[in-house]
């Protein structure tokens, strides 16, 4: 099988190591010419992922071509903010019934689409025919690195998905299949918000009962809002849902977490987002994931609070007292 990696981020670079040394044969699309001279002379991507020695059977190209001749599996692993660009510069070059598989995490600011809707969007391909995405708890340096991993491939066609965990399984990554393809996104995108929310909550040393307290009832808006948007909420107990929630929101790893945790020790968005070489997709989607709930009507609380800080400046400390004294409603928890 000849795949195709876009994206020569961390994640990206990971995921193209993890098949090249399977022994697939990889041409990886990578942006920026510095890394791109990096893994082809030095087979490392000292920006995104240091230290890691990558696979003979990665081609590092800088065209979409080049990246997508004669493919059979494409793997998309760009930012979500530049998710459309990219799919618009690649579509001449898409070879007609060619899977692609998903692991951006977010939702577009402007359209509020996810991955699916955008790809279905720009390339009029059916997503329960073409589409699949990744999602759960996986640090990329960890899984560079062979440390024992499990995700969740999210694949409405079922014959599609089975093939897609033979590719990706190795001894140290395991990957289940689902079909709820709306959940395993939402998922993989909200839980970046609740990872900032529990940031600034252990930046302002609030402890771990508060942290514990944000991560379940992060979880709570996150089903609310997925099952408003057709998803299936079992799907959030799993690996795309609490497992990724966990991960991100207490594992040193996570630059969501780190977002939250400058904001909380007083640091300025401005400053943090200027000093980060990798995105923190969590900045982007709580404006995405506030504007989503208003439009589809649901009650997320510790997503609008997140919201009020990036984006009006909301002492942290005020938008967390707001949390704990909001209008108390007699529901069974």
């Amino acid at each position: 099988m000849r795949i195709a990696v876009i994206g020569a981020g961390s994640w990206g670079t990971t995921l193209a190591n993890l098949l090249a040394e399977k022994g697939f044969r990889i041409d990886l699309w990578v942006r920026e010419e510095e890394v791109l001279k990096q893994i082809k002379e030095e087979r490392e991507n000292k920006v995104f992922l240091p230290e890691i020695k990558l696979s003979e059977r990665i081609n590092p190209v800088s065209s979409f071509e080049e990246a997508l001749y004669r493919k059979d599996l494409l793997v998309i692993a760009v930012p979500s903010h530049v998710l459309r660009d990219v799919l618009l510069k690649l579509k001449p070059y898409l070879s007609e019934g060619i899977p692609l598989v998903f692991a951006t995490k977010g939702i577009e600011n402007k359209t509020l689409m996810l991955s699916s809707q955008i790809m279905e969007d720009v390339l009029e391909l059916d997503p329960k025919k073409y589409f699949a995405c990744i999602a759960g708890p996986s640090f990329a340096k960890e899984v560079a690195r062979r440390c024992p991993t499990a995700v969740t491939v999210a694949c409405n066609d079922v014959s599609l998905g089975k093939e897609l965990q033979k590719i990706f399984y190795t001894e140290y990554f395991r990957v289940y299949l689902i079909k709820d393809i709306i959940g395993a996104q939402l998922g993989g995108a909200l839980k970046n918000v609740i990872a900032i929310a529990a940031g600034v909550s252990d930046g302002l040393e609030f402890g771990s009962n508060a942290r514990a307290a944000l991560i379940t009832r992060g979880l709570a808006e996150i089903i609310r809002l997925g099952e408003a948007m057709g998803a299936d909420p079992r799907t959030f107990s799993g690996l795309a849902g609490v497992g990724d929630l966990v991960l991100t929101c207490t594992g040193d790893l996570s630059r969501n977490r780190t977002v939250g945790l400058k904001i909380g020790k007083g640091m300025r968005l401005e400053q943090i987002v200027k000093g980060m070489k990798m995105v923190a997709e969590g900045i982007r989607t709580t404006r995405s994931a506030y504007e989503l709930s208003k439009r589809m009507n649901v009650e997320m609380p510790i997503t609008e609070q997140v919201y009020r800080i990036l984006y009006e400046g909301k002492d942290p400390k005020e938008a967390v007292r707001e949390l704990m004294t909001r209008r108390l409603k007699m529901e069974i928890e």
